[in-house]
């Protein structure tokens, strides 16, 4: 969990170096967006699938197959030197880093049953955030002392190691893999090395070089021989290994799982791919949003008629309803946080971006603090009095941050307040796994727990666009009134409107998470039966 939630802020500072790395000017910022984009795209898109898997198969299995196809992802980044490749290792990361988190719920809803769960929710919750604050924290000590592949390299030997753990800690392999499969797919692996590494003693040699040479005025590592091959090698040991686990993936619904799939991924490429200084989506989004539109309305169609469908019936009903509206406004207020500190920190506080971060730490290590007390008061209390507390002491907090303008970071309630809101939705987190987890048939703990994190993503993704537009409205609007439009200071007041818009519209979503939790129960389940 730390590993994936580490990786998804890990390319904040290294974004320079790998555009650089790819070919790409810092004058061309708009064409590195999918390298942030696809990582969302391959995490939340095959959640859903992911977490139904995760129910229909040993969880250790999935662990294990999701930190391969992690390792390969970062491989894949790492050995980038065209923005295509880059940008597909991104994806298949995040597929990998996402698929990581359903199967962990899921795992600590099998070792606990519904009363003693709760702290180990939390811990979950605090790891997974402490990942967060440490993912720039990674890039940048390795930075300091390597390049920006050096990041994707570790990541590659952590999810060894992680599988090697997983191994042990599980008493063995679950079950011995077919020797063709892994013959097949060591043999991609060594030929996608060298068709993307492409080592100078190779390419030079005159009589090695061959498979080395592009195909007419191709400039792609791909488009060569050994390029091709490669990819060759690649198909046929997907096909080995989706033809090994067919009987499983049958039983996942393909069908359903494309169509939510696709619908999820229409949603992360219009807003996620929008500049927010210009506009709400992206430059697909008017073509996207119908798309994922009919897509999810032949997904319900289809859910209706499947006889097994990806969302096993039973599993949104009750408490696992109102559980996806919280996390969905726990993921708007986060990311509001997450970004607007930062820049609001820049604006009034300090021209140091490295000064600006870690006025956002004051926040982010409340945050696994949070998770560790809500996951403990669960115990004594119930999910919806202390979801409802946590986001109703965010809203509070949000609301006074709407407040700030020049001067209020440099007064010690700024630290308070900020702590307070990353306490208040810390102290969600837990509560809403619990209560999806405990609402939800014991075969769907993966599929409940991949929805909770998709509800959130989902928050985090559309809220950014959201909240930003309607900051950018009122910007727009106060400068437009101003007498003077060329008064820098004046300026700058008006940028600092468009963050405290930002905050008041977080506050709402905290507010509705708050008033939605009392449908999560304001006291201990057992305790009213």
């Amino acid at each position: 969990m730390a590993l994936a939630a580490a990786d998804t802020y890990v390319v904040v500072l290294a974004l320079t170096d790998m555009m650089s790395g790819v070919g790409i000017g810092i004058d061309s910022l708009q064409r590195a967006t999918p390298i942030i984009s696809g990582f969302l795209l391959g995490y939340i898109a095959v959640l859903p699938l992911i977490g139904r898997l995760a129910d229909l198969t040993s969880r250790q299995r999935v662990l294990l197959g999701c930190l391969a196809v992690f390792v390969v992802g970062s491989a894949v980044t790492a050995l980038a030197v065209e923005l295509p490749v880059l940008v597909a290792g991104r994806v298949i990361q995040g597929v990998g880093g996402g698929g990581l988190v359903p199967a962990t719920l899921a795992i600590v809803a099998q070792l606990w049953d519904r009363d003693r769960r709760g702290t180990p929710l939390g811990v979950v919750g605090a790891v997974q955030e402490l990942g967060s604050v440490l993912g720039p924290v990674l890039g940048a000590a390795v930075l300091a002392v390597a390049d920006w592949r050096a990041i994707f390299w570790l990541n590659a030997v952590l999810g060894v190691l992680l599988a090697a753990a997983v191994v042990a800690v599980g008493g063995g392999m679950p079950s011995r893999p077919r020797a063709l499969p892994v013959a097949v797919t060591l043999v991609a692996a060594v030929a996608g090395w060298l068709a993307l590494a492409a080592p100078e003693a190779l390419v030079t040699s005159v009589s090695l070089g061959v498979p080395f040479v592009p195909f007419g005025d191709a400039t792609s590592r791909l488009a060569t021989p050994i390029g091709v091959v490669a990819l060759l090698l690649v198909v046929a040991a997907v096909a080995l290994w989706v033809r090994g686990a067919w009987p499983v993936l049958r039983r996942a619904d393909l069908l359903g799982a494309l169509l939510l799939g696709g619908t999820l991924g229409c949603v992360v490429l219009t807003f996620a791919a929008a500049d927010p200084e210009k506009e709400i989506v992206g430059p697909l989004g008017f073509a996207l949003l119908p798309f994922g539109a009919v897509l999810a309305a032949l997904y319900l169609l289809h859910h209706r008629r499947a006889d097994q469908p990806l969302v096993p019936r039973g599993v949104v009903v009750g408490r696992t309803r109102w559980s996806l509206l919280v996390s969905l406004c726990v993921g708007v207020a986060l990311v509001a946080v997450i970004v607007d500190v930062p820049l609001l920190a820049r604006l009034v506080h300090t021209e140091s971006e490295t000064v600006a971060a870690f006025v956002l730490v004051r926040f982010l290590v409340a945050v696994p603090v949070g998770a560790l007390l809500g996951g403990w008061s669960l115990r004594r209390l119930g999910d919806g009095l202390v979801s409802g507390t946590g986001l109703a002491l965010a809203a509070a907090g949000l609301v006074v941050m709407s407040t700030w303008g020049r001067g209020s970071l440099d007064q010690w309630s700024s630290t308070v307040v900020l702590a307070l809101v990353g306490l208040g939705i810390g102290l969600a987190l837990a509560p809403v796994n619990n209560a999806a987890l405990a609402d939800s048939p014991e075969d769907a703990h993966g599929t409940a727990s991949a929805l909770v994190v998709v509800a959130r993503m989902i928050g985090m993704v559309v809220g950014l666009a959201l909240l930003t537009a309607i900051g950018l409205h009122e910007y727009y609007a106060t400068v437009a009134a101003l007498p003077d439009q060329t008064d820098g200071q004046a300026l700058l007041d008006a940028a600092v409107v468009q963050v405290e818009w930002v905050f008041r519209g977080a506050a709402v979503a905290a507010g509705v998470g708050a008033l939605a939790s009392v449908s999560l129960g304001l006291t201990r389940r057992h305790e009213l039966r």
